[in-house]
């Protein structure tokens, strides 16, 4: 092409005044105008031409007859019909455009009509090549079906596979949905660092860094919390974010090792409140995109209709496996327990950890429609305050659905003392081994020694909740780009 002087690069922008869905309602629209006034009239009526049309996009599919061509052309709204013709662009114009490729960008312009096999298109009267493509797309009729390189080349698959954009294009409205919701109900949206001197919130290991400058580690954070607390504590009352976490475990269709939290503080009230927000957020987020609060997913019938149902952690541990923890108050019964349910309780080093692992091993997978799980045991809690009637258990909880959690929340621990003595029994199990335990953290300790009022807390797994509401069955499919091993 450049030896024939064609630039496939040089145009720096292409005035288009229609995108192609817009065009092709614009068109109908001239139909059914035209078509009221032949019957006023009594006449008939003449088949109509939209003039002046120029759009732009990539070319999708071209298909040769003598000395005329069909082809598609696609851009961010859909595809339309082309139809060029030797006589019309000239037997030079129209051999470049037969020696297009498919993936080409091109800018075209002309009118508007109807085809014979009613398909609308653009008959080209002249055509300007935008950008050249050096590697063809994948077949026409089958796309992009390898799965692995659909997440490599989320580029290539979402020219290929439309319904893969409109995943995204729903994410963004999720987004928007849980935005909205917070900012009228009185939330301040704001931003918090990423790197961390002392990573904390979560019990995960975190992935560290090093700041030349200040000469020391930084982490990527693994939440937001306990920044998010000490704005609570400075006298903002109701505030969320909604930013990237980055946690350094495994992967799977539930897990990524980046991913989007959203963190929620509200002064004054318990983890009671936070219940009714978390699921109010869920169905409004559910009607804002989809219209209604019954979505499917992989082919189970999901109703995210307020109320949901509350059930503590050692019932319905107790209704599944007939053990009830509420008799067994130590740790050599609680062995004992897990070992007559076939679980190894030789890794679980207390009475709390191997409470959540009875209740993930047997009744997690049974949570299908939504259901909060509440009163989780101190010592997976580190955060959360304890139960006034049995402080070996804490005000908390997590919604289940389809058997996953979708997010934890609690009344938040307030007292500093209490508060230094949980992540006093974090580090000893961090110097035990234990890489996704808590550090301690000074400085929050302080902010609480200076007074944070009674606070819920609330914690959302965006991802889950994209992939609920748009059936989609790993997270990968609600990334645009999800990590990957490196290719050999």
């Amino acid at each position: 092409m450049r030896a024939a002087g064609i630039d496939p690069y040089r145009p720096t922008s292409y005035d288009r005044n229609y995108l192609a869905a817009d065009a092709r309602r614009a068109f109908e629209a001239l139909e059914q105008e035209r078509a009221a006034e032949a019957a006023d009239t009594a006449g008939g009526a003449e088949p109509p031409t939209l003039a002046g049309v120029r759009l732009a996009g990539r070319l999708m599919a071209l298909r040769l007859h003598g000395k005329a061509a069909f082809a598609n052309l696609q851009d961010g709204s859909g595809q339309i019909q082309l139809h060029a013709k030797v006589d019309v662009l000239g037997e030079q114009a129209y051999d470049l455009f037969t020696s297009l490729d498919i993936g080409d960008f091109i800018g075209v312009a002309g009118h508007v009509f109807r085809t014979r096999r009613g398909e609308v298109t653009l008959a080209v009267d002249g055509f300007t090549l935008l950008c050249k493509s050096l590697h063809p797309l994948p077949e026409k009729w089958h796309g992009l079906t390898d799965v692995e390189l659909r997440y490599r080349q989320r580029y290539v698959d979402l020219i290929v596979n439309p319904r893969v954009k409109q995943v995204f294009e729903t994410r963004s409205r999720i987004v928007q949905a849980i935005r909205s919701f917070l900012s009228e109900r009185g939330f301040l949206e704001v931003e918090t660092p990423t790197l961390q001197a002392i990573p904390g919130g979560a019990n995960a290991r975190p992935f560290i860094t090093y700041h030349n400058a200040l000469d020391m580690n930084l982490y990527l954070r693994i939440a937001e919390e306990l920044h998010l607390k000490r704005l609570i504590v400075g006298g903002f009352e109701k505030v969320f974010e909604l930013g990237k976490v980055f946690r350094n475990e495994g992967i799977s269709i539930k897990h990524n090792p980046e991913y989007t939290l959203l963190e929620v503080y509200q002064a004054y009230v318990d983890y009671q409140e936070m219940m009714r927000l978390t699921e109010e957020l869920f169905a409004h987020a559910a009607r804002e995109v989809l219209g209604t609060t019954r979505v499917v997913f992989q082919g189970t019938e999901i109703d995210l209709a307020p109320p949901w149902p509350r059930r503590s952690m050692l019932d319905a541990i107790a209704e599944r496996t007939g053990v009830d923890f509420r008799e067994i108050r130590d740790d050599a019964a609680a062995v004992e327990a897990v070992k007559k349910l076939g679980l190894e309780p030789d890794k679980l080093p207390n009475r709390g950890k191997m409470i959540q692992e009875v209740f993930e091993a047997f009744v997690e997978p049974t949570l299908i429609q939504p259901v909060f799980i509440t009163d989780h045991p101190v010592e997976v809690s580190p955060l959360a305050k304890r139960k006034a009637d049995d402080p070996t258990l804490t005000e908390r909880f997590e919604p289940y659905i389809h058997g996953w959690e979708m997010a934890n929340g609690f009344s938040e621990l307030n007292d500093p003392l209490d508060q230094r003595e949980r992540f006093m029994a974090q580090v000893r199990a961090r110097q035990a081994g234990d890489e996704e335990a808590q550090y301690l953290d000074e400085d929050f300790l302080r902010a609480l020694e200076i007074g944070m009022p009674p606070t819920g807390g609330l914690g959302v797994g965006v991802d889950r909740l994209v992939m609920v509401l748009t059936d989609s069955p790993s997270i990968r499919d609600v990334l645009l780009f999800p990590h990957l091993r490196h290719r050999e």
